[in-house]
């Protein structure tokens, strides 16, 4: 692990690091979702619990493998956390959620670890509820989102037909809806917003 990765392993620097795109990041997410609707919110892949301020009117569950995390996420918003790898299909509680987030967690993980947790996330839906995604696309053209992309401490982003296929092995689209991040007028991400629902 390089000395980058190290850093944004610590819940600090994580969060100075995702400030400039975080919100970015949700105004995606709420053009499509009434957040304040959601009644059972599964976030997996959590971090340190930067997300459950936007689910105050529900239960919420967040998940993360990083121990830290967990424990900064419990300190601050005292809410539901728990430390899983939720690559493990028994990592899940077994309850319906009719809010599953997956927020910029997919793009650390190799596909079939991917088409796991989607597997699983999808037999926890409720029958009215929605999976959200958004994931890191790698860029088809040379330029500072690409290079971002290729050092980025998640090592698997993809091409947007990529992410796509993954998505639709196990879900019913909704929404798949490329967009970009910007930063002082450029570009320096394109990410992809993802909702489905179980396949009928």
């Amino acid at each position: 692990m390089n000395i980058k990765d190290q850093l944004l392993e610590q819940p600090f620097f994580f969060n100075l690091w995702q400030l400039p795109f975080a919100q970015q990041k949700f105004i995606q997410l709420c053009k499509h979702a009434n957040i304040e609707e959601a009644r059972s919110v599964l976030d997996v892949g959590c971090g340190p619990g930067t997300n459950a301020p936007h689910f105050a009117r529900g239960e919420y569950l967040g998940i993360d493998i990083n121990e830290k995390y967990i424990q900064i996420a419990r300190k601050r918003y005292q809410r539901e956390f728990l430390v899983a790898d939720v690559t493990s299909s028994q990592a899940i509680p077994p309850r319906a959620y009719d809010f599953i987030l997956v927020n910029s967690f997919l793009h650390h993980l190799d596909t079939a670890s991917a088409l796991r947790v989607l597997s699983s996330a999808s037999e926890l839906l409720s029958e009215d509820g929605y999976l959200h995604s958004v994931e890191l696309v790698l860029p088809e053209k040379p330029g500072i989102a690409r290079w971002l992309t290729v050092h980025d401490r998640g090592k698997f982003p993809r091409s947007l037909p990529c992410w796509r296929e993954i998505f639709e092995q196990y879900l019913e689209p909704i929404v798949f809806e490329p967009f970009p991040i910007r930063h002082l007028g450029l570009t320096v991400m394109e990410l992809v917003y993802f909702k489905g629902r179980m396949r009928q």
